[in-house]
């Protein structure tokens, strides 16, 4: 973690104006809203965790940020972020809901949409960004989710909270291929638990049974990548429903069956091709051992998706990590 404001460090008459830019220059234009009058005290620290980003925030003085309609551009990035209270309390809000999450408690919200978090006492934050397409889970299940806490107690989450606040703490000292190796497994287990909290709301709502079963199908999808026969049909069969009833489930999701199959192929391998620990596999082997065994085919739909090919984006992946480790 590095420390991008400590308020101690700074004259109290610059203490706002600072924290405010540190803010939005971390988490995106926002609508800071704070007492002036009020003596400010606080950190902020970041980091990354591979192509997850985690920002950590710890303050005394109430205050809120306010991601409001007129901040959003369209052109800006498509993040999810989770907010875990570490200590104390926050309040995240969006969608029409509102989540008090208590220590060891977390949310998902969705940064391009409106929303707001605030704190009225002393609080520690850690807040985690994924790019959109990294999580596992439908959109509209997670629309159906925001600003919902997931606790400890139980399923993926008892294992999610604990691993969450210790990368948080010890992140500064992770190697790169530990970091890298990490963020996958933060990023599959905040997407377990995300929807195993979906699963658990959408039994209360009129279309529980449609929302589970695109959950069941993107669980099944993931567990399935590397089998070279997975396609819709063997997507339908397993699930004993209709392609045509698989397509349109997929409708809401504005893609299809295929695309999804190989955008999630494709980010396990992007995750692969950036793992140190995996740098003696081929190429090639990292494109078969998701599903994608044609070595050209591959290189094609990863310079489409990522605009370099493979070889090219771990040769890229290993340059950072040595410009990282000499400034050390």
């Amino acid at each position: 973690m590095g420390v991008l404001i400590r308020t101690g460090d700074l004259p109290a008459r610059r203490r706002i104006d600072a924290w405010c830019g540190i803010v939005c220059d971390i988490l995106g234009p926002l609508d800071v809203r704070i007492d002036r009058e009020a003596p400010l005290r606080g950190t902020i620290e970041t980091g990354e965790l591979g192509p997850v980003k985690v920002g950590r925030i710890q303050t005394s003085t109430p205050h809120g940020v306010h991601r409001t309609a007129g901040l959003i551009r369209g052109d800006g990035p498509e993040l999810y972020r989770v907010v875990m209270a570490v200590s104390g309390s926050a309040c995240l809000s969006q969608d029409g809901r509102e989540a008090r999450l208590r220590r060891g408690e977390f949310a998902i919200y969705d940064f391009n949409r409106p929303y707001e978090l605030a704190y009225d006492a002393s609080v520690q934050l850690v807040v985690f960004s994924f790019p959109r397409d990294l999580l596992a889970l439908p959109h509209a299940s997670v629309a159906g989710l925001t600003a919902v806490p997931v606790t400890a107690a139980t399923g993926a989450a008892a294992l999610a909270v604990p691993l969450l606040r210790r990368v948080a703490a010890d992140l500064a000292t992770y190697r790169p291929e530990s970091a890298a190796r990490l963020s996958t497994v933060v990023t599959d287990l905040v997407s377990t638990a995300v929807a195993e909290r979906a699963e658990q709301e959408s039994a209360l709502a009129p279309d529980a049974r449609q929302r589970a079963l695109l959950l069941s199908v993107h669980a099944f999808i993931e567990e399935h990548l590397g089998d070279v026969t997975l396609d819709p049909a063997a997507v339908a069969a397993a699930h004993h429903i209709s392609v045509r009833l698989l397509h349109r489930l997929f409708e809401a999701e504005h893609t299809t069956v295929a695309a999804w199959i190989r955008r999630r192929r494709l980010e396990r391998c992007r995750a692969d091709l950036a793992d140190p620990a995996l740098a003696h596999l081929p190429v090639s082997a990292v494109g078969a051992r998701w599903g994608l065994p044609d070595a050209a085919h591959f290189s094609r739909l990863f310079r489409a998706a990522y605009g370099m090919p493979p070889t090219e984006y771990r040769r890229a992946g290993a340059v950072r990590r040595t410009s990282s480790v000499a400034a050390l």
